[in-house]
C-alpha cells in the first residue's frame, strides 16, 4: 500500500505504474473517492466536536425547559450525524478497497515487456552440458531409479501429485541441509513458519486481493500460503522495531501450496509445477532507504547465485519486465537453470524488494535515530525451492546407463556420489 498523500500527490506517477505493470485500475476513480471521503471526514470530525459541545451546555443548563429543548434539538443533530457517518463507512470501504489496489511503482531499470517473455537476460552462468547420448528426463531418470513415484502421487494427492521415494527424498534432503548450512553462516536466522495463515497476512503482503484465486483456503478462514514470506512478513505485523536491530534477516523454511490457477496444460508432468512443494525463503527488513533496499536486493540474488555455483547448475539471471512485477514490486529477478530435455531455462528463484509496500500494509515500523517512527523496508528471495531444482540436477548430471552423479556438495549429506542402479 502506498501513502495517500504520495499518490496524491504523484497521480501521473502512479498511473505510469499501473501502465508499466499492465494492471487494469483507474487512478481518477480513487483520487475521486479520496476527494469525497476527505469531505466527509471533514463534516463528521466536526460535528462530533459540535456534538461534544453542546452536550457540556446541556450539562451546565439549569433551566429543565431550556435543556429540554437542547436534548431534543441533539437528538435530531445526532440523526443527521448518523447519516454523514454511514455515508463516511461506505464511501470509505470502496476508497480502502481500491487502495489495496493501487501498484508499486516500479524502479526505472525494470524493462517494459507484457509477460515473461519480456524479460532481460542479465548474466548467464556456468556451460551447458553436452552428452554423448540422448539425454533423459527427470521424470524417466527418477522412475527408472525408483526415486519417484508420479502414479501413486496422482492417486493419493490428486492431479500434480507425487512420491519422493528412496534417493529421491534423501535428495530433496540433502539439498535443505547445504542451503541451510550456506545461509546460517551469512547471518541468516533460520526459522520453521507455518503454512496456514490467515487473510491478514496475505492482505499486508500483497497476495489478496490480486492473487487470491491461486491460493487454498480452509473451511476456517485461513488460506495456505505459497511461500514463506506471508507468514514471516506477518511475524513483525503491528510492531515496532528499533534501528539498531536493523537489518532482520531470516531464512523461512516451510510446506508450500499453490493451485497453479491458469496452469492448465503446462508442465502437466514431473516435478516443475506442483500444488505442494517446499521453499527455503530469505526475507530481510531493513530500514526505509532506497540504496539499501537495492544493496540487499543485489545480496539476496548473490545468495541464491552462491548456491547454484554450488550446485553445479549452469543458470542465467533475467531482470523481469514490468508486466511480470506482482502489485508490490519495485524490482525483481529471476534464476533460471537449464534443463536439457527442453533445451530452455526454468525459473528457480524469485528476488524482490518492495520498499514500504508491505510494512505499510502491516503496520511494522522502526524508530529511528530522531525517534521518528517510519516504515521498514522489506525483500525476498527463494533460497531454494524443491522439488522443483531437482529437475536441474538430475537431468543435468545424468549418466548414460541412468545412473545421476551426486553434486559434490550434497554428498556428505548424502553418503554417496551416485544415485541409482
Amino acid at each position: 500500500m502506498l501513502d495517500i498523500k504520495f499518490i496524491r500527490e504523484n497521480p501521473d506517477l502512479i498511473k505510469e505504474a499501473v501502465r508499466k505493470k499492465r494492471l487494469n485500475f483507474d487512478v481518477d476513480e480513487l483520487l475521486a473517492f479520496e476527494g469525497e471521503r476527505s469531505g466527509l471526514l471533514t463534516v463528521v470530525e466536526n460535528m462530533r466536536a459540535e456534538q461534544n459541545s453542546f452536550t457540556d451546555k446541556i450539562a451546565r443548563a439549569s433551566d429543565q425547559v431550556e435543556r429540554t429543548a437542547m436534548i431534543d434539538q441533539m437528538r435530531t443533530f445526532k440523526e443527521t450525524m448518523a447519516v454523514k457517518e454511514a455515508e463516511l463507512k461506505a464511501v470509505t470501504e470502496k476508497w480502502r478497497a481500491l487502495m489495496l489496489m493501487v501498484p508499486n511503482v516500479p524502479d526505472i531499470t525494470v524493462p517494459e515487456g507484457e509477460d515473461d517473455t519480456g524479460n532481460m537476460e542479465v548474466r548467464k552462468v556456468g556451460e551447458l552440458p553436452t552428452f554423448t547420448f540422448t539425454p533423459k528426463s527427470h521424470v524417466e531418470l527418477m522412475e527408472m531409479n525408483d526415486m519417484a513415484d508420479f502414479e501413486r502421487g496422482v492417486k493419493v494427492a490428486g492431479f500434480r501429485g507425487y512420491f519422493l521415494k528412496n534417493d529421491g527424498a534423501l535428495l530433496e534432503y540433502a539439498i535443505w541441509m547445504y542451503t541451510l548450512s550456506v545461509m546460517t553462516k551469512k547471518g541468516f536466522t533460520p526459522m520453521v513458519v507455518p503454512s496456514m495463515v490467515r487473510r491478514e497476512a496475505f492482505l499486508g503482503t500483497g497476495f489478496i486481493p490480486q492473487s487470491e484465486e491461486d491460493l487454498y483456503k480452509t473451511q476456517d478462514g485461513e488460506y495456505l500460503a505459497g511461500t514463506g514470506e506471508v507468514a514471516m512478513m506477518g511475524y513483525h505485523m503491528d510492531e515496532v522495531l528499533e534501528k539498531a536491530d536493523l537489518p532482520k534477516k531470516y531464512l523461512a523454511f516451510s510446506p508450500c501450496f499453490r493451485r497453479e490457477i491458469g496452469a492448465h496444460g503446462k508442465d502437466t508432468k514431473g516435478l516443475v509445477r506442483v500444488h505442494e512443494f517446499f521453499k527455503l525463503e530469505q526475507v530481510i527488513l531493513c530500514e526505509a532507504n532506497h540504496e539499501t533496499s537495492v544493496q540487499f536486493h543485489e545480496e539476496l540474488t548473490n545468495n541464491s547465485e552462491e548456491i547454484m555455483r554450488g550446485l553445479g547448475l549452469p543458470y542465467h539471471v533475467v531482470v523481469n519486465c514490468g508486466g511480470d512485477l506482482g502489485l508490490g514490486q519495485v524490482k525483481k529477478y529471476d534464476i533460471e537453470a537449464w534443463v536439457p530435455t527442453e533445451g530452455k531455462y526454468r525459473e528457480t528463484h524469485s528476488a524482490s524488494y518492495f520498499h514500504d509496500f508491505q510494512t505499510r500494509r502491516l503496520n511494522t515500523r522502526y524508530r529511528d535515530d530522531d525517534g521518528k517512527m517510519r516504515f521498514a523496508h522489506s525483500l525476498n528471495n527463494t533460497a531454494i525451492a524443491t522439488p522443483r531444482v531437482l529437475v536441474a540436477i538430475v537431468e543435468n548430471y545424468q549418466n548414460e546407463d541412468g545412473t545421476i552423479r551426486v553434486p559434490e556438495v550434497l554428498q556428505k549429506f548424502m553418503g554417496k556420489s551416485v544415485m541409482g542402479k
